[in-house]
Formats: structure tokens, C-alpha cells, sequence
């Protein structure tokens, strides 16, 4: 069976309101076996995302933007 993951994302990320736009302490780093903080969106609903390096989850990872002011959200 195929999953279709762009359908598990719009129905995980349409419709929620950005809360919280932090990067991840130092902590939070520590307890994932990050080596680098990545930025952490967390939404009004309790839930959140960040970046990560993989999908096997290796590392923070940067997250690429439309914007032309800020074309690349860098790990820290």
C-alpha cells in the first residue's frame, strides 16, 4: 500500500496558526542527538514542526523560504 504522504501533510498543517517561532534550546538539542538547533514552529494547537537533516532524524536541518529577504532559515 502507497501512502500518500502530501494528504497526511495538508490534513497535519492546513488550517493551523503559527503560535510560537523559536529555535530549539540547547536541551532540546541535547535530548534529540542534535548537534545543531533548528528553528521550531509551534502552532496554536499544541503541535509543532522543525527541520531536520534526514528523514532518519540525524540532525537539524535548514529550512529553504519564498522570501527575498530571507532566503535560507539557517540552523544554529
Amino acid at each position: 500500500m502507497k501512502t500518500d504522504w502530501e494528504k497526511l501533510c495538508r490534513d497535519f498543517l492546513i488550517g493551523k496558526t503559527i503560535a510560537k517561532v523559536r529555535y530549539m534550546t540547547e536541551q532540546e538539542s541535547t535530548n534529540s542527538g542534535f548537534y545543531k538547533r533548528p528553528l521550531v514552529i509551534e502552532f496554536q494547537d499544541g503541535s509543532w514542526i522543525f527541520a531536520m537533516a534526514d528523514d532518519e532524524g540525524n540532525d537539524g536541518g535548514a529550512y529553504a523560504t519564498s522570501s527575498e529577504t530571507l532566503d535560507t532559515i539557517p540552523v544554529i
